[in-house]
């Protein structure tokens, strides 16, 4: 509908092409949020607000939270619900990860190919199902252990994308070429490719739910797999090689149970899973391989070995702590750009587009954990929860982190929770040991049942907002019910692990 007064286009370009009930949502918030102050007082405000940066997290496919949540951060900051400093200190306090957002994701940008090629040959060499779901999982772990899970669900998304764009143009071209030429209508022929399709959008989904679990199995392992990782190893200051033992006890056999759990859904076909990729649509994708093998000069070559030399130089800049976990990043970047002839300025801002809008989304969240700070929002739940016998507590910490997760953001609870034990740690209400303990079920429930939904885990968020979600029919609701069996699965093995076997 055109804009036909000022006040009108004002009003539509607030949020964009965000639902008017959603707009009208977040400025009655804006509005009433001072007046809550006034009648309510801080404290209850605090909370109110709380509960609606959450909501903006809940409603990311309408809006993205940076834009409504950024202005409820603003407008805390304005009614003096937290400071300005406090929110520096907040960012200075976590430096770390914003330097892991700004270079590593943006440094496995340039090694995209390499991991193209990868995923290409797991899914051509690979012919069973279950064989080829095992292995996609346990890929998407391992890079993801390396690398971040944003970055390695884009590398598969982009590999599914391709596929089916490969396999879409091929199997429209005939009826095409048929229809023009008068040739007796091959109605038979046409439904064969219409069924075809939907088997491989089946095929494609189920792949494409397992590599996004499997970010999830591995990014819990390390301290680069997910943001919150690097945050809560730098407040408890582990390195790289101490955070993976510290995880180990829950990670390792959560990492078998999901394992197992995908081997199961392949074979029984529940929940979506199981279908297998039609004959038809295979022959296509390997002469289109073999296909893009033959163009493959020396130069593409070259870039190929440069790629698998950064990821070498990663893995063990990692394993070792020569640097920050950012500044390995940087060296990345500057490696594969140099010696792979990326030399024009546009072409490596490219690389930064993905990271960067989480980046600043991450500065709004600590806004929000200003206030949660300055209010003392989490003190009386944390109190309760320290006030448990001390083996009860890791297990309370992790259901709470779990189901907070499900309908927010893994890296807004992590931050607040990992902040709220430090201060008790400082305070002394708790000795060192014991915040490693709760420091690890943080991690590990901010990680496992975040899977639940795509509001918890920004990977799942990406893959929903993706290209490849709307051609293969992957909706939220759909995404839920295929994640349920490794919640359920991911949850309950970690949460024993976490209350029996730190």
């Amino acid at each position: 509908m055109p804009t036909t007064t000022l006040g009108s286009a004002f009003a539509h370009n607030f949020l964009g092409n965000a639902p008017k009930w959603y707009k009208q949502a977040i400025l009655a918030f804006l509005v009433l949020n001072p007046v809550f102050l006034w009648l309510l007082g801080p404290y209850v405000t605090g909370w109110i607000l709380v509960a609606e940066f959450i909501f903006t997290l809940a409603m990311a496919l309408k809006c993205y939270p940076l834009l409504p949540g950024g202005l409820l951060a603003v407008e805390a900051l304005l009614i003096g619900m937290a400071t300005p400093e406090a929110l520096y200190a907040e960012m200075l306090l976590n430096f770390p990860v914003i330097l892991l957002l700004m270079f590593m994701v943006a440094g496995i940008y340039f090694m995209k190919s390499l991991l193209l090629l990868v995923f290409t040959r797991i899914l051509l060499g690979v012919r069973s199902k279950s064989s080829l779901s095992l292995l996609f999982c346990l890929t998407a772990a391992l890079l993801s252990a390396f690398l971040d899970a944003l970055t390695v669900t884009a590398v598969i998304i982009s590999v599914a994308v391709g596929f089916y764009s490969v396999y879409h143009k091929v199997a429209s071209a005939p009826h095409k070429t048929q229809t023009e030429k008068v040739v007796h209508p091959d109605d038979e022929a046409l439904e064969l490719h219409r069924d075809d399709l939907e088997s491989f959008r089946a095929f494609l989904r189920s792949l494409l739910m397992h590599g996004a679990i499997g970010t999830a199995l591995g990014g819990v392992c390390t301290l680069v797999g997910e943001p919150q990782n690097l945050l809560i190893a730098k407040t408890a200051g582990w390195d790289f090689a101490e955070f993976f033992m510290r995880m180990a006890p829950v990670s390792l056999p959560v990492l078998a149970a999901g394992s197992l759990t995908c081997v199961l859904l392949e074979k029984t076909g529940w929940f979506g899973y199981g279908a297998k990729i039609p004959r038809n649509v295979r022959r296509v994708l390997e002469e289109f391989a073999a296909e893009e093998q033959r163009k493959r000069g020396k130069a593409q070559q070259a870039q190929l070995i440069v790629q698998a030399f950064a990821a070498l130089v990663l893995i063990l800049g990692l394993a070792f702590h020569v640097a920050e976990v950012g500044l390995i990043g940087l060296l990345v970047i500057i490696v594969m750009t140099s010696f792979n002839g990326v030399t024009d300025e546009h072409q490596i801002g490219k690389a930064f587009q993905e990271a960067l809008p989480f980046t600043a989304l991450l500065v709004v969240f600590f806004a929000i954990v200003a206030v949660i700070h300055q209010q003392h929002l989490f003190s009386p739940i944390i109190a309760m929860v320290l006030a448990l016998p001390l083996d009860e507590q890791p297990g309370m910490f992790f259901l709470a982190n779990g189901l907070l997760s499900m309908i927010s953001d893994n890296v807004f609870v992590a931050t607040v929770y990992i902040s709220e034990i430090k201060q008790a740690l400082d305070s002394g209400q708790i000795d060192r040991e014991h915040f490693e303990l709760l420091a690890v079920a943080i991690n590990t429930g901010t990680n496992l049942p975040s899977v639940a939904t795509p509001n918890g885990q920004a990977a799942f968020l990406f893959l929903l907002t993706s290209a490849i979600a709307p051609l293969v029919r992957l909706s939220y609701g759909r995404m839920v019910v295929m994640a349920l069996p490794y919640t359920v699965v991911l949850g309950g093995v970690g949460y024993i692990a976490v209350a029996n076997w730190l």
